[in-house]
Formats: C-alpha cells, structure tokens, sequence
C-alpha cells in the first residue's frame, strides 16, 4: 500500500511539473488599454498649481471644499444616512464575502458522511447485501495547474473593488447633489427675500399713484396697471414658498431623513467661490474619478473571467482521498483495523465534446472583455467631456455675473430716477412699472447666476473625482 502511495505521489509531482511548464500563456496578465489623453481640458482653470499636487482639486476633502458650515453637516448627515449609499456599501460586502470564498480556492474540499443502507432484493434478481454502516470522510483537490482557480481569484478581487469604487462614485454624486440642492435652497431664500421687498415698494408705488389719481393728475388706469403689477408679485410669492418647501424635502431625503426643515444661516451672496484652484491633468481621472476605476476593474475582472474560461478547455487535474468504518453489523463499526477502510487516486479529466458550451462561452469571455474595454474607453471620455464642460460653464458664468451685477446696479438707479421723475411730472406711470419690474427680474436672475456660479464649481469638483476622500 505504501509503494503504491508513493509511486502515485511521484506521478502525481511529475505531471505538476510538467503542467507547470506548458501552462506559460493559457491565461494573460492583464494590461490597461491605452488611452491618448489631451495634454490639458479645452479651457478654463489651470492644469497645476506650482509643485503642490495637494492643491489639486479633486485631492481635496469635502470638509476642505465647502467652505460653508451648515453645508459641510447636510454632507456629513448624508454620507451616513442616504439610502442609495448605504445599499453601495452592502454590495461590497456582499463581494468581499466572494472574494474570502475565493482565496480558499486552492484548499482541497472536505466533506463527512454517515450513512445505514437496508436493501431488500428481490427472490429473483441479483443479491445484495442487506445492510451496510459506512462512516467516511473524504477530500478533493484540483491542481491549478492552468491558472484557473488564479483568475477565479483575480475576478473576484477585481469585482470587489470595483464595488468599492462605485460606492465612491455614488458618494461624489451625492455630495454634489446635496451642495446643488443647498445652493438652490440658498437662491430661493434670496429671490423670496427680494419678492417681498419688491412686494413693498409696489405698495408704495399703488399709495403714490392713488395720490395723484386723487389729485386728479393720473386716470384709474395708472391705478389698475400698477395693481396688477403688484399681484404680479405677490403671486410670485408662493410658488417661491412651494419651491423652498419641496427643496428641503428633497435635501431631507438626501440625508435619509424624514422631510423637513433644513436650517441655514447663510445667505446666498455671502457664500465664497473658490474658483481658483487646478484642476490637474486630464490623465489623472484614472485615478481621481471612481467611476472610470469602477470600469477598469470591471476590464479586468472580464480579462480574468476569460482566463478562467480558457482554462476549461484544458484538462484538469485531481487528487481525491476518502477513508472511514464500515461494517455489515453496527456492532462492528469500531473494531478496528478490521473495519477500516481507505480509497485514494488521481484523475485526468479532458472535455471532448460539450455540445460546443465551453468554446462558446469561451468566445463570449472574449467578446465580454473587449466590451468592458470599450465602456472604460467611453467612460473616460465622458470623465474628460464633463470637465470640460464644466470649466466652460464656469468660465462663462463668471462673465455672465460680472454683467448681471452691472445690470442690477443700472436698472436700480433706473427705477429710483423713474420714481422722481414720477413725482415731478415728468415720467409716466408706465415708466415707473417697467422700470420696477427690469429691476425685479435682474436681481432674481442675478441671485440664480450666483446659484449657477455655486453649483457648477460643485459639479466641476464632482467631475474630477473629488468628495469621496
């Protein structure tokens, strides 16, 4: 028994060794794709800051970013809380338990059994023995000798952190979602702010000119015209007041809390853009942005994937071993050595013909692979498209306030002259209402252009990768 042992084992080492060296290029190392990155985004902030890579703005932490208090707690309150996030955080610990699985691949398997088998033959087939106590426990090991339980491995370390890095990428978007809604709630509390005054001095406006129509130097239409022009903005009031509301709902839900109030104690115009700071190289999206990770690992869970399936094209290779008591009497399970009883061997096991199954579904691990390649590529290029736009979009907001401040400041000297002339005979009534109104309209849309001027530095500093540090 001894000899025999041995001599297996010999074989055994021997075909371990031989496969070992025809193994060399059954399975391929991964390789990233090459990808020709621009040598800087098409316009806007600066690539690099001097020498200090820190400064880089997708390196920076939220808490660094955001400048504001109030805002860095709502981001605090929804990295914890938000749903969307916190189902990103069980998929990675769904794949970390594939991947413990995983590494165990190499260990043989073990299993125990206990088993009574009666039998009762017929008269007249063949006979049997009646009863039989079997208690075993044996082992399986294959030898990875093609690398698949290797890529196995590889899959599924890949596919893990690719969880990792989409639950990254759902916390970026999700700080900037919260800083967007913020900003907005920030606007419309700036734009109900500037309804209500507007709201009083046409009230004043309504006394003055019901001052003249008494005095007979207006007709009942001047009176009408600046009524409605009041109503106009009273209306207005309300929506802004619906809008406020369903905001903070919507922030509320963002922080995984019941809808509420959000409380804040900044006003819009008070809030500082940091608008200065380098964006880095187009290259570094590699690895700032965790999405365009997340589609790399995903290449290179398919590049092992189709390693794996190359491999079972190949004949496996495995050792199995099983040993116990057994008796025709349960009496003499446990005498031993007399009861005792061992099975070893080794096979080979080559597929011939499968239907064409692992061909296909080698073809299709193929095909798998060049799809995740071509979806990094694309992902890549929406990374550099969304900067891009971006810093375009801050670029032009930035020109848009400049003007929008001056034109604020025009038509408030506008409507001051138009309500002395007013008095003085000299200006229609009509005059006075337009002039209200212009003034009206551009510091609600001033207050949205510092909303726009917020939120696409947010959304710049998304578009980078930063906020999940």
């Amino acid at each position: 028994m001894n000899k025999r042992v041995k001599g297996f084992l010999l074989a055994g080492m021997q075909l371990l060794i031989f496969g070992a060296l025809t193994a060399c290029g059954v399975t391929k190392p991964y390789k990233r794709p090459d990808i020709a990155f621009p040598a800087d985004y098409r316009s806007g902030l600066p690539s690099m800051a001097g020498s200090n890579a820190d400064s880089v703005l997708a390196r920076l932490s939220y808490r660094n970013f955001f400048a504001d208090t109030t805002l860095r707690a709502l981001i605090d309150t929804a990295v914890v809380n938000n749903i969307d996030l916190q189902v990103g955080l069980k998929n990675i610990e769904i794949a970390q338990q594939t991947l413990n699985a995983a590494k165990l691949g190499n260990l043989p398997t073990l299993s125990i059994s206990v088993q009574d088998t009666r039998t009762s033959p017929s008269n007249n087939g063949v006979q049997t023995i009646p009863q039989d106590y079997t208690a075993s426990a044996s082992a399986s090991w294959e030898a990875d000798i093609w690398g698949k339980i290797r890529s196995r491995k590889k899959s599924a370390l890949a596919t893990y952190l690719k969880t990792q890095e989409a639950a990254r990428a759902v916390r970026t978007r999700l700080v900037a979602d919260v800083a967007a809604g913020y900003y907005n709630l920030l606007m419309l509390d700036e734009q109900l702010d500037i309804s209500r005054k507007n709201l009083a001095l046409a009230d004043t406006t309504l006394k003055m000119i019901g001052y003249q129509y008494t005095a007979g130097q207006v007709t009942s239409l001047a009176v009408q015209q600046q009524e409605a022009s009041r109503q106009s903005i009273a209306l207005s009031i309300p929506v802004i007041e619906q809008n406020i509301a369903v905001q903070e709902n919507a922030l509320s839900t963002l922080c995984g809390r019941m809808p509420g109030t959000i409380h804040r104690d900044r006003a819009l115009f008070t809030m500082k853009v940091a608008d200065n700071l380098p964006t880095g190289l187009p290259s570094e999206l590699l690895r700032n942005r965790p999405d365009v990770r997340a589609a790399e690992m995903s290449v290179r869970a398919a590049n092992a994937n189709m390693g794996e399936a190359k491999a079972n094209l190949y004949p496996s290779f495995t050792v199995s071993a099983s040993g116990g008591l057994d008796a025709l009497r349960s009496s003499d399970w446990f005498m031993t050595p007399g009861s005792l009883f061992s099975v070893l061997q080794g096979g080979v096991f080559q597929p011939i013909f499968q239907r064409g199954e692992l061909k296909a579904k080698y073809q299709q691990s193929k095909i798998k692979r060049d799809q995740s390649e071509l979806e990094f590529k694309q992902s890549v290029l929406k990374a550099v498209e969304e900067v891009s736009n971006a810093l375009v979009r801050l670029e032009k907001i930035k020109s848009q306030e400049i003007i929008a401040e001056e034109r604020v400041a025009t038509l408030h000297k506008a409507s001051d002259n138009a309500g002395m002339l007013f008095q003085s005979g000299m200006a229609t009534y009509l005059e006075v209402i337009v002039a209200q109104t212009n003034a009206l309209q551009a510091e609600l849309n001033l207050a949205d252009i510092r909303r726009q001027h917020l939120a696409v530095m947010s959304e710049l500093y998304r578009s980078l990768g930063g906020g999940w540090r």
